[in-house]
C-alpha cells in the first residue's frame, strides 16, 4: 500500500490576488508556501516584484518577518530558489520577503551599463542625480512602501529582521542600523561593508548620489555603527565571509567594518568561512545558522513574540 504525505497546508486564504497585488507564480514548498507577485510601486514608478514564503504557521496567526535583499545582478528569485531557506523558515515559523534589486524597464539603463549601476544593481538608496532619481529609491521601497503593502495583505507580525547577501549585505546593514527601532536583528553574507572606500561602490555612489563623498555617509555601514547610542539600542549583527571570495579585499572590506565596531564598542559576529567563495553555495552552506541568529531575536523563550 502506498503512503503519502500530508499536503502542505494550502494558504490561499492569507495569498491574495488584488487590486494592487497579481500572483505571478505559486508553489507549495517546506509545508508551506512560495509565492511570487507583480504590482506598480508608486516609490519606484514601475511595477515590481517580489518573493515571499509562508511557513505554515501563517495559516492560523500573524508570523514575524526576516526580510532579505539580494545583491549585483540578481532579481527576487535568487534567494528564495537556491539558498535552502524554507525548510528552517517553515521549522520557526518565520515569514521569508525578497523584493527584486532595482527598478526594472524604466528606460534609462543601458546596455552599456557596468555591473554595478542600472537594472540589478540598486545598492538599496536613494538616488539623488538625473536620470537616476526618478526611479532608484530602494531605501524608500524596502523600508517603507513594500512592508506597508505586506501589512496590508498579509498576516505579518510587527516584528522583523533583515539580511542580505553582497550589495544586499549592505542593504540589510544600512537598513538595520538606520532603523535601529524596526529590525530585531541584523546579518549578511560578505557584504559591501564600507562601500566609500570600494571602486564599486564609490562608482555606484557617484552616479546616484554625486560625487561630494559626504553625501555617501548616510548608506555607508562603517559610518553608521559609529552612530553614538546606548548598548541597549545595539541590534545584534552576524557576518559570515568566505576567505575564498575574490572580492574580499578590495570590494567587500570586512576588516574595516570590524574595525569600526571595535571602535563603536559595537556587538558584531564576524566569522571567516575558509574556502567558500562569493557563491549560493556558501549561502546555502549557513543560512541555517543565520535564519536561528533571526529566529531567537525575534521571538521570546516561551515561543511567542
Amino acid at each position: 500500500m502506498t503512503e503519502r504525505n500530508a499536503v502542505p497546508l494550502p494558504i490561499q486564504d492569507v495569498t491574495p490576488t488584488t487590486d494592487a497585488l497579481e500572483c505571478i507564480e505559486a508553489h507549495a514548498s517546506a509545508g508551506g508556501s512560495y509565492r511570487r507577485y507583480r504590482h506598480a510601486s508608486k516609490a519606484l514608478g514601475c511595477d515590481m516584484t517580489f518573493g515571499i514564503f509562508l511557513p505554515p504557521q501563517a495559516a492560523d496567526t500573524p508570523c514575524p518577518v526576516v526580510w532579505w535583499l539580494s545583491g549585483l545582478t540578481c532579481t527576487d528569485e535568487n534567494f528564495m530558489q537556491k539558498a535552502g531557506a524554507h525548510r528552517v523558515a517553515a521549522e520557526r515559523g518565520v515569514i521569508l520577503i525578497c523584493p527584486d534589486t532595482s527598478p526594472r524597464d524604466t528606460g534609462i539603463e543601458s546596455d552599456d551599463d557596468p555591473l554595478y549601476l542600472g537594472a540589478g544593481a540598486g545598492f538599496y538608496l536613494n538616488a539623488t542625480q538625473a536620470p537616476w532619481q526618478a526611479h532608484y529609491r530602494m531605501f524608500d521601497y524596502v523600508t517603507e512602501e513594500l512592508p506597508e503593502l505586506i501589512r496590508q495583505n498579509f498576516p505579518v507580525a510587527e516584528r522583523c529582521s533583515i539580511m542580505g547577501h553582497s550589495m544586499g549585505g549592505l542593504g540589510a546593514l544600512v537598513c538595520g542600523l538606520r532603523l535601529r527601532d524596526r529590525y530585531c536583528a541584523i546579518s549578511a553574507f560578505a557584504p559591501m561593508a564600507h562601500p566609500s572606500s570600494a571602486p564599486w561602490g564609490q562608482a555606484a555612489f557617484g552616479a546616484y548620489l554625486g560625487n561630494d563623498p559626504t553625501l555617501w555617509l548616510d548608506y555607508d555601514p562603517c559610518v553608521l555603527v559609529q552612530e553614538e547610542l546606548s548598548p541597549a539600542d545595539a541590534i545584534p549583527i552576524l557576518i559570515d565571509q568566505g576567505d575564498a571570495d575574490p572580492y574580499l579585499d578590495e570590494q567587500l572590506c570586512a576588516e574595516d567594518f570590524r574595525d569600526a565596531c571595535l571602535s563603536a564598542n559595537y556587538p558584531l559576529t564576524l566569522r571567516y568561512q575558509a574556502g567558500y567563495d562569493h557563491s549560493y553555495f556558501f549561502v546555502a552552506s549557513f543560512i541555517e545558522e543565520h535564519l536561528h541568529h533571526h529566529a531567537d531575536a525575534l521571538f521570546k523563550e516561551d515561543g511567542t513574540f
